[in-house]
């Protein structure tokens, strides 16, 4: 948040602990961050699937590789009762930023019959922070010895339908104290410019989302099963054509150029031209391209 409150334009990354107990790739993808992003997220059991504890992970994470992160904190799992507890939790271990996410229904991942919460929706969660940073106390107005000290963010979605509604939610979370938004993977510029118009009035720090394609079979993916994102089918088609190259390194060379092609002028136009504070790169598994995509902004 320092750089953000600076007026500089900053790059932040993705981090996914999945199911394992075992987080040396995931250190070792941050340490290849550092001196790119000034944080990455940590992400919280996405589409529902059972993954490791997000808190966890940003803990060793954060402790291993020197990366600042952002905590991903999804309500979909839990109750007021976890949430406060693991907030607390995160402020002990040295977190200073969270991502207050509502989460997607658990129907969605790999235990569909589990029961969700809801519990608290993530502007509720906002307001739950605000009330432990700001005045030391819980939900309740219960007082917190040694209250934790967090930023805390918020998801946008730009490819709403209609933009409106998306628009007041995110009203609603800023008025409840959130300090920065991250949005949903944007592929399409205009869409992007027009939502960073809508939030202007806002005046909140907005980072735009978006999700560098390490192969085909992750594009398609994306493609078919990720609700309100569809990659352009010229994109879909270039990557299916690098997909048939017999050999891997020409092949991922391929696709680092595809890429490359793609959000090299994108991310140069939101850098220079538009009220942006910086591009959240979801890069999964993909660090190498973000150093070169950076370089495109010509910061």
């Amino acid at each position: 948040m320092k750089k953000i409150k600076e007026g500089k334009f900053v790059f932040t990354g993705e981090l996914e602990p999945e199911k394992t107990t075992d987080l040396t790739e995931l250190v070792e993808s941050a340490k290849k961050l550092l001196g790119h992003c000034v944080a990455c997220n940590v992400t919280d059991n996405p589409q529902s699937m059972a993954y490791m504890s997000s808190l966890v992970a940003s803990h060793i994470v954060q402790r291993d590789s020197g990366m600042e992160c952002v905590y991903q904190l999804r309500c979909s799992d839990r109750n007021s009762i976890a949430l406060t507890s693991d907030l607390l939790g995160a402020g002990a271990l040295g977190i200073r930023n969270v991502l207050a996410l509502t989460g997607d229904h658990t129907s969605l991942g790999d235990y569909p019959g589990s029961m969700p919460v809801f519990d608290l929706d993530s502007g509720q969660l906002v307001y739950l922070i605000r009330r432990m940073v700001d005045e030391g106390v819980d939900l309740n107005g219960k007082p917190i010895e040694h209250p934790p000290r967090f930023h805390v963010g918020v998801a946008g979605n730009p490819n709403a339908d209609p933009l409106d509604s998306e628009i007041l939610k995110l009203k609603r979370k800023v008025e409840a104290g959130a300090e920065f938004v991250q949005t949903q993977v944007i592929f399409d510029i205009e869409i992007a410019k027009t939502f960073l118009k809508e939030m202007e009035k806002y005046k909140v720090p907005v980072l735009i989302g978006i999700f560098p394609l390490k192969n085909y079979g992750t594009a398609d993916y994306f493609d078919k099963y990720i609700p309100g994102v569809h990659v352009p089918k010229d994109l879909l088609a270039k990557m299916k054509e690098a997909s048939e190259i017999g050999d891997k390194k020409k092949k991922m060379e391929r696709y680092d150029e595809i890429n490359l092609d793609y959000y090299g002028d994108f991310v140069h136009e939101i850098a220079h031209n538009t009220s942006a504070a910086g591009i959240h790169v979801m890069a999964v598994a993909y660090e190498r391209i973000t150093p070169p995509l950076i370089e495109c902004a010509k910061i």
